[in-house]
């Protein structure tokens, strides 16, 4: 004999996917981000690990995304957040805006991203220069950048493999 209240939450569960019109675009995008990312807590041990943590962070196709990874003194994950969005072509990154977060969740290093829309992986001379101006600032505080990731469709550049960091 089969369990009728187990059949009703089965049914009560699946009932709001009958109709996906009630699921908005953020709380689908929250879904994806936990389903394909890192949890909390989890070491980050290679190049790989951080890509695959990353990429679901960058779901606009038409706008730069700077995306941190706030990491403590084990490189566990303590928080992955889009600090900053821009436009098409550019994305203003607040250096005091970083460290305020940095401070707020006590991390010991980061890992920093963001996407080019444009599908061009080569880092740009402002990417270079607000990573270095990221990385002084960083310096002051004894918090260490591990790496500055650049996603650019399935491309992706890495300022440490690069000799960039």
């Amino acid at each position: 004999m089969k369990n009728t209240s187990q059949n009703a939450q089965i049914t009560s569960k699946n009932a709001p996917l009958s109709d996906a019109s009630c699921i908005s675009d953020s709380m689908l995008e929250e879904e994806y981000v936990k389903r394909f990312t890192l949890p909390v807590g989890k070491q980050i041990s290679c190049s790989n690990d951080v890509i695959r943590h990353l990429r679901p962070f960058f779901t606009d196709r038409f706008k730069e995304q700077f995306v941190v990874v706030f990491l403590n003194g084990c490189n566990k994950i303590i928080s992955t957040e889009v600090l900053f969005e821009g436009s098409l072509t550019s994305s203003a990154v607040y250096t005091r805006e970083v460290i305020r977060k940095i401070i707020e969740l006590g991390s010991a290093s980061l890992i920093i991203a963001h996407n080019h829309p444009s599908g061009n992986p080569n880092a740009s001379k402002e990417d270079i220069s607000i990573t270095k101006k990221l990385m002084d600032a960083c310096k002051t505080i004894d918090v260490t950048i591990h790496d500055h990731i650049i996603i650019a469709g399935l491309n992706v550049t890495s300022f440490t493999e690069q000799g960039l960091i």
